[in-house]
């Protein structure tokens, strides 16, 4: 299932079930896993492991050297899982030796054509990057943010679960997990609650995090007494802790 003209360097590690599309160049430390389709005129290179069932697009390039000036030749890697979805022109960039080493992707994402992944990011599961969006390096994605056509992220930046971020939007510090950001230097503009519906969260965890929300965003309080306010007086839930325990740890500031 490999065309003949393709050009697959020897150390490659292929599955027996993999296809490889026409002009395609695959890397000597590369790994393919079973089920993975790679169409014609992709590159990949470098220490890359691709998991099971992938389907790699044309033109898109994966695993080359991160665009960063210390980056002398290390050998950093770029790990990506399972089902993911990587579309037209595409480029994932593997790690730095700075910054741990590793570019990591999870499964069952969605990478539309022209987004980018720098190095050092870890994206989770179920993320959906739309046409042109951009992530620098060392950014974390949690599962099944969306991020909208041509927005950028900046290094460092983390974007919570379950998030939306608009089309065009500039995000300079973290977006917490359930919200909708917008805007150059983006700016929380309310709740996912179309997607919580939609992804199953009970009526009871979504009227916590509404609390939550109102206290973080429209109460006036500090940060830290607005915190300690949602943990004496709203009902745990695993949602509403993952929602603190974010914002507690931002090293960026969150963006209110």
């Amino acid at each position: 299932m490999i065309h003949p003209t393709a050009i697959i360097q020897s150390g490659a590690k292929i599955a027996n079930d993999v296809s490889i599309g026409p002009f395609s160049v695959i890397g000597e430390n590369v790994s393919i896993g079973s089920g993975t389709t790679v169409a014609a005129h992709v590159v990949i290179e470098g220490w890359t492991e691709i998991g099971r069932d992938n389907q790699v697009y044309q033109f898109a390039s994966i695993g080359a050297a991160p665009q960063d000036l210390k980056y002398s030749g290390q050998q950093t890697y770029l790990k990506i899982g399972d089902r993911n979805r990587i579309r037209e022109f595409t480029t994932l960039n593997r790690g730095t030796a700075e910054g741990g080493g590793v570019t990591s992707v999870g499964n069952d994402n969605l990478f539309m054509a022209y987004s980018h992944v720098a190095h050092d990011c870890i994206i989770h599961d179920q993320a959906i990057l739309a046409n042109g969006a951009t992530l620098a390096g060392h950014v974390e994605i949690e599962s099944s943010a969306i991020l909208g056509g041509l927005c950028a992220v900046h290094q460092f930046c983390r974007i919570g679960c379950h998030t939306m971020i608009s089309g065009g939007a500039m995000v300079a510090q973290d977006v917490p997990p359930y919200t909708v950001a917008q805007g150059d230097r983006a700016k929380t503009m309310g709740l996912n609650l179309i997607g919580m519906k939609r992804r199953g969260f009970s009526e009871e965890t979504i009227r916590g995090i509404k609390k939550a929300y109102r206290t973080i965003f429209r109460s006036g309080m500090r940060l830290e007494e607005a915190l300690d306010m949602i943990v004496e007086e709203i009902e745990s839930t695993p949602e509403l802790d993952h929602f603190v325990t974010f914002i507690k740890e931002s090293q960026r500031g969150i963006a209110r």
